[in-house]
């Protein structure tokens, strides 16, 4: 967990030993109100800062953020699933996630027009599930 996540200790429903990942909601406890906008704000990973929110979807079984990952020139934009995200924090607009830097930037490519092809996002899921 991050470091400075005072979330990162939140519970989720154990199943033999494991926590359930729900990749496309939101956990209840990590802070996701309607009434916040969510782009800009600064994510990070469990071993530090990852990238900025570009844009963030609200939608039953299908949410998720598009994380800008870095400049231009060489940054790309991934695709994290709502059930990735620890804790929102709107007073310092940060938003945690329980996964590492590197599951972010590698990713699969962010591809808008797949964002309603069930194959695209199970490989998405595949890749932050556990």
């Amino acid at each position: 967990m991050h470091p400075h996540d005072p979330y990162a200790d939140s519970t989720r429903t154990p199943v033999v030993g494991q926590e359930i990942f729900t990749p496309w909601d939101y956990r209840p406890d990590a802070g996701w109100t309607p009434e916040f906008d969510l782009v800009g704000y600064h994510v990070e990973a469990t071993d530090g800062s990852v990238g900025k929110v570009h844009s963030a979807t609200k939608a039953t079984g299908a949410s998720h953020l598009i994380v800008d990952t870095g400049t231009w020139i060489f940054g790309r934009k991934a695709v994290v699933p709502a059930g990735a995200v620890t804790h929102i924090d709107h007073t310092d607009h940060r938003v945690y996630l329980d996964r590492s830097k590197d599951q972010v930037t590698s990713s699969p490519d962010f591809d808008p027009d797949r964002m309603d092809d069930a194959t695209y996002l199970d490989k998405i899921a595949g890749h932050y599930g556990r």
